[in-house]
This record gives structure tokens, C-alpha cells and sequence, in this order.
């Protein structure tokens, strides 16, 4: 159940917004993120003129901003480097894969996930700050309550919560009952404000999860796994991140697999104002570059 409930007809990615909004700004002024508001800046700047850019190109209907600035949040809350031009190219790689790579209409990636992983695994000097934010129990229920607002109003929780409890309890089954650890070291997973991010606003993206609710329930338990063998095997420090990025290609198959509706932004809004959003269901023409139909 969530807990907080917001007032019914609203766009799902205006309260993720307002958010990531929060968690930025208490990274800014309380945990002192090291991202400099250049850096930020260049972010949004770069990401929401990339989005610009598609939709002219592809004469598209001017939609697909607040999909942007998601985007440019995550990138923003993860990504480190120690230049300015870093965090714009990753936001222009993040919003140009929603549209190069596609498969039946679908993102193929996670776009910020896309955006933060590439730069880490291919450029000299970035880096993803997992201990950012401390191990702050109050944060740690900030992240919950924001986190199962948004997702109660996507219609995407299940799949979450059950990577969170997968994840929290192989955890458990490995280190605390098979190795030894204390419990309280399990309890410390839960104080992870990366882990509830991603958990809660990276993940939980509707257009690049599968369709069908056990196919959502699978993967999620399949990326928890994986992520586990990076980080705790291969002793990879960001194995979440880099477990949603390997899985992703995963999507299509299962979408084949079990066969069902995709999600489309429009159905979870209010139908009262007349106004269809069609960011996630509109087709490029195939005389564009991209040669069949996909949405933006």
C-alpha cells in the first residue's frame, strides 16, 4: 500500500519530478553531492535540447519533456566526473537511445540508466558515488514514502518491491545465514539511498519493463541476481546499475514470451482535460531516419 496518495488525474512522471527534485536538493544543500551546479545544469540543458532535437527531426508532436527532465534527475543524483562536458554527453546519449534503439515501439534501454552506465564503463573519469548518501535512516524513509507515491500512480509497484525483496533476501540467504553476517549489516542495506533509487525510480520505469505482470515479477528477480554476481562476485561496485543495463535487451523476449498491453502514459492520467498524451504512442513517419515506426 502506498504511503502517501495523491490526488487522482495527475501525470505520474510530475510527482517522480517533484521527487527527484527533493532528493537533489537535499544532495545539494545536506549531503553536499559532489556535482557542481554547472555540471547540473549542462545536464538539463543538453538533455532537453537533445529530446528537441527528435522530435523536430522525426516531426514529432512536442512532447516527451517530462520523460526528458526524468532523465536528466537520475543522471544528475548518479553520475560523477571531474569535467564539465561529461554529464551533457551522457543526457544526449540517454535521450538519443529513446529513440535510435527501439524494439516494438519500446525503449531497449533504461535512458538514465544508459546514460550513467556508458560513461562509466567507457570514459576515463566518471564514476558512480554509491555511498553518497550516507546511511541516514531518516533519508531512508523519505526515499519509501516518495518512491511508493510514484509508483502507486505509474501502476508499476509490484515490481519494486519484488526486486527489493529479492535483492534484500539473497542477500540475507547468502551473507547473514550461509556466511555468518549479523543482522544488523543486512539492515544497513536497507539505509542504501541507491539501492531505493533505483529501486523506486529507475527500475520501475514502465516503457522499458515487460508488459506482462509475471514477466515483470521474473525479470526483477533476474536483475536482483545479477546484480548480486557483479557486485559481490566480480566485485563490481555499482552491479545494480550495471545488472538493468544487461538485462534490458532481456524485455523484448519475455514482451514475446507473455504477451500483453504496453503501458502507455495516457491511460494513468486524467481523461477529463481532453488533451491525449500521445509522448509514448505517437509514430515517426517512414521516410525518417529511422525507417519504421517508433514513438517518442
Amino acid at each position: 500500500m502506498p504511503l502517501l496518495e495523491a490526488e487522482p488525474g495527475m501525470d505520474p512522471r510530475v510527482f517522480q519530478i517533484v521527487s527527484l527534485l527533493t532528493f537533489l536538493s537535499i544532495g545539494a544543500f545536506a549531503r553536499d553531492f559532489s556535482i557542481s551546479s554547472s555540471q547540473i545544469a549542462l545536464t538539463f540543458l543538453s538533455g532537453i535540447a537533445t529530446q528537441c532535437f527528435f522530435l523536430k527531426r522525426l516531426q514529432l508532436p512536442h512532447v516527451g519533456y517530462l520523460s526528458a527532465v526524468i532523465t536528466c534527475f537520475g543522471i544528475s543524483l548518479l553520475l560523477r566526473s571531474d569535467s564539465l562536458w561529461i554529464h551533457p554527453l551522457a543526457a544526449c546519449l540517454a535521450i538519443s537511445a529513446k529513440f535510435l534503439l527501439r524494439i516494438n515501439h519500446k525503449h531497449l534501454f533504461n535512458p538514465a540508466n544508459f546514460g550513467v552506465m556508458i560513461p562509466v564503463l567507457l570514459l576515463p573519469g566518471s564514476w558512480v558515488s554509491s555511498g553518497q548518501w550516507g546511511s541516514d535512516v531518516a533519508l531512508s524513509f523519505i526515499f519509501l514514502a516518495f518512491g511508493s507515491w510514484v509508483i502507486s500512480r505509474a501502476k508499476v509497484g509490484t515490481l519494486s518491491w519484488v526486486f527489493l525483496g529479492s535483492y534484500l533476501g539473497i542477500w540475507a540467504l547468502y551473507r547473514v545465514f550461509y556466511l555468518g553476517y549479523e543482522w544488523s549489516v543486512w539492515m544497513h542495506q536497507l539505509n542504501s539511498g541507491t539501492l531505493l533509487l533505483f529501486s523506486f525510480f529507475m527500475i520501475s520505469d514502465p516503457k522499458t519493463t515487460p508488459n506482462h505482470s509475471l514477466a515483470r515479477i521474473f525479470y526483477a528477480v533476474f536483475i536482483a541476481f545479477l546484480a548480486h554476481l557483479f557486485q559481490y562476485y566480480f566485485y563490481f561496485t555499482n552491479g545494480i546499475l550495471l545488472a538493468l543495463l544487461l538485462a534490458s535487451p532481456l524485455v523484448p523476449i519475455l514482451d514475446r514470451v507473455l504477451s500483453a498491453a504496453q503501458f502507455e502514459w495516457n491511460k494513468s492520467t486524467s481523461k477529463t482535460t481532453g488533451e491525449k498524451n500521445n509522448e509514448e504512442t505517437s509514430t515517426i513517419p517512414s521516410t525518417q531516419i529511422l525507417g519504421s515506426p517508433a514513438a517518442s
